[in-house]
């Protein structure tokens, strides 16, 4: 599986962005199969959980920090997963990161993903 995340840039707090995530998948199975996942790591932290969905995108989870603001929501016919971002604040400065888990419930632990993408950098200014 390949992950190809793309949305990141310089936005001034208070605004929005659209993170998409594209898989390309060659290991037998589908998309839908998979669980995905989003975490980020700021300059000088370690990588944190942002947020998950389902297979089916019925079922979501999300970081504390980014409850309310952020939502994340996938299209199985196009191989892709979003993170829309509202009301973004500079502590949310980081590269975004999606990730692929063929486990069978949601996880916010980077142990549990078997495929990750490059990641794409999200600047918040003040």
């Amino acid at each position: 599986v390949q992950l190809q995340a793309s949305g990141g840039g310089l936005v001034q707090a208070g605004g929005s962005l659209r993170l998409s995530c594209t898989a390309t998948v060659s290991d037998g199975r589908t998309f839908s199969d998979y669980i995905m996942g989003w975490f980020r790591q700021a300059p000088g932290k370690d990588r944190e959980f942002v947020g998950v969905i389902s297979w089916s995108g019925e079922a979501t989870h999300y970081a504390d920090p980014v409850k309310g603001r952020f939502t994340t929501s996938r299209d199985n016919n196009k191989n892709t997963v979003y993170l829309q971002m509202n009301r973004l604040e500079p502590e949310d400065t980081a590269v975004y990161y999606c990730a692929a888990d063929h486990g069978y419930q949601t996880s916010s632990l980077e142990q549990d993903y078997d495929y990750w993408g490059q990641g794409t950098l999200v600047t918040v200014s003040s």
